[in-house]
């Protein structure tokens, strides 16, 4: 029987982000895809939100932008049938990346494969048992069956998890009867992209740019002047179950924008077809004994645009929990804050996609109101701004042990240009390795000496920067602040505060020596 540290289930983006920042924290993921190829069906057609920053501070934005479709769209985006329509601000809360899922499972494939995770494709799992000190599975592969064991297992298997199903793990929600199909598509010359983003189309006539109400469905579409590439976008009721695995075809797509606009619209080529139903569903629970979920095993949202940057979220959050409890390093409860964190962030993106359900779903002239309203609101900077945030993830804070609270508690860490006395560098450079970070901001020995021996799991920073929010911030490896140091905070309060956070975090070590 052969055996590893970690078995992950499905080698989607989700399963390959985590066997990458498992071999980063040096443990030996195995990941078994029953699919022997990387899937060609479009799904995703990019990345937003709070996953863009986590990649960055990971080094590896400038490869992602490198593998981009096309530029960088403008910060205006779909919600609920109307736009968050953010480019008035000097700096959006949410950004997006176009970069369809085949390109990025081809790029966290390489970085996987750049760390030394093993990848199995053809290898399907049949059967999964567990006691108190491992997992096996039985698993079909090209050759035959075999079995193999780890210490724990990870279904990243979407949204029809065998792995959730076999460890007896609810998944309550609701499922919504309407039909959604999403283009990317090249116009021919015969229909006309005016200056306004409007299309004239011959023997119909003009298509409004953004959201079109029928009493048939919704049909939306985001262009440029001067561009016969656009994006088409329709939502029907529907009873009909689709094979997620059968491509949808552009005759698919020019039926359903006839059935909801009554207009033949004609396409010259497309670049992505993608299809799809909307459930809000949500695990009970992330983990049962040692087997766990992430992804959409784990969650699905009624709204684009969310799920990728939730599922890459859950496996950095998970991986160096996981890291931490097989180097023997974990303290007692680490390994659930997994459930607690993240749980907690997939009810945030709940409320504002059950939200986008109202504003998409309502037909009468209540709903029309409500439209209307939200979107007067949204002219406004602050609720825009909030609103981005909260479906961009940049305002999670996770709920933090302990009594004293700083500000940065629970949040993710800001990006600060750091002077050191090797030079210039910043909070996003320091985490490429993802480590835990000691960052000492107003040469405060007395938290240095506390934070010493933790020394072999922790890395240990003294520098200056502009404006400091902090006197001192411990930074977990997934990027979010474990503890701040107030400014100017006396040693009497700082120090057993840090003491108390880096046991909760990374345990009470064995003594070093002294400072």
């Amino acid at each position: 029987m052969t055996r590893t540290d970690v078995i992950i289930v499905g080698a989607g983006p989700t399963g390959l982000m985590l066997a990458a920042e498992l071999r980063l924290a040096g443990v030996r993921p195995l990941v078994l895809e029953r699919q022997p190829h990387r899937r060609d069906t479009p799904k995703a057609g990019g990345l937003g939100g709070q996953i863009l920053e986590l990649l960055r501070y990971r080094g590896l934005l400038e490869r992602f932008e490198a593998a981009c479709t096309g530029p960088r769209p403008p910060a205006r985006f779909p919600f609920g049938g109307v736009h968050l329509d953010l480019t008035q601000l000097a700096d959006p809360p949410l950004h997006a990346l176009p970069l369809p899922q085949q390109q990025l499972e081809q790029l966290l494939d390489d970085r996987a494969g750049e760390l030394d995770a093993e990848i199995r494709r053809g290898h399907e799992v049949t059967g999964i048992s567990q006691d108190d000190t491992a997992v096996t599975v039985d698993v079909l592969g090209p050759d035959g069956p075999y079995q193999v064991s780890a210490r724990y297992l990870v279904g990243c298997d979407g949204a029809r998890s065998r792995v959730r199903d076999r460890a007896g793990i609810g998944f309550p929600g609701t499922v919504y009867p309407e039909v959604n199909r999403l283009a990317q598509v090249t116009l021919p010359g015969t229909v006309t992209v005016l200056a306004n983003g409007d299309l004239d189309v011959p023997g119909f006539g003009t298509i409004s740019a953004g959201f079109t109400r029928t009493d048939h469905g919704l049909f939306g579409i985001g262009s440029s002047s001067g561009s016969q590439s656009v994006s088409l976008y329709t939502i029907e009721d529907e009873n009909a179950e689709y094979d997620d695995d059968v491509p949808m075809t552009v005759p698919e797509l020019q039926d359903s924008i006839h059935r909801v606009l009554g207009a033949r619209l004609p396409v010259a080529e497309a670049t992505r077809l993608s299809r799809f139903t909307f459930k809000a569903r949500q695990a009970d629970r992330f983990r049962n004994g040692r087997i766990l979920l992430a992804g959409d095993a784990a969650h699905l949202f009624p709204a684009t645009g969310v799920a990728l940057n939730a599922g890459l979220l859950d496996a950095v959050n998970l991986a160096w929990k996981l890291a931490a409890d097989l180097h023997g390093q974990a303290p007692t409860g680490l390994l659930d804050t997994y459930h607690a964190e993240r749980h907690f962030a997939g009810s945030r993106t709940m409320l504002h996609t059950r939200a986008q359900v109202a504003l998409r779903r309502g037909h009468d002239a209540a709903a029309e109101a409500l439209r209307e309203v939200f979107t007067e609101l949204l002219t406004d900077e602050q609720p825009l701004r909030r609103m981005g945030a909260l479906v961009a993830g940049t305002d999670l804070r996770y709920p933090m042990p302990g009594s004293v609270h700083h500000a940065l508690s629970g949040t993710f860490a800001p990006d600060l240009t750091l002077h050191t006395g090797q030079g210039t560098t910043s909070v996003a450079e320091l985490m490429h390795a993802a480590r835990p970070v000691l960052l000492d901001l107003a040469d405060r020995p007395e938290l240095r000496r506390t934070a010493r021996n933790h020394r072999h799991l922790i890395d240990i920073h003294t520098a200056k920067t502009h404006d400091r929010p902090a006197d001192a911030l411990l930074i977990r490896p997934d990027g979010y602040v474990a503890w701040a140091a107030g400014l100017d905070e006396s040693p009497d309060s700082a120090t057993p505060e840090l003491r108390e956070a880096l046991a909760v975090w990374f345990g009470t070590p064995s003594t070093q020596g002294e400072a």
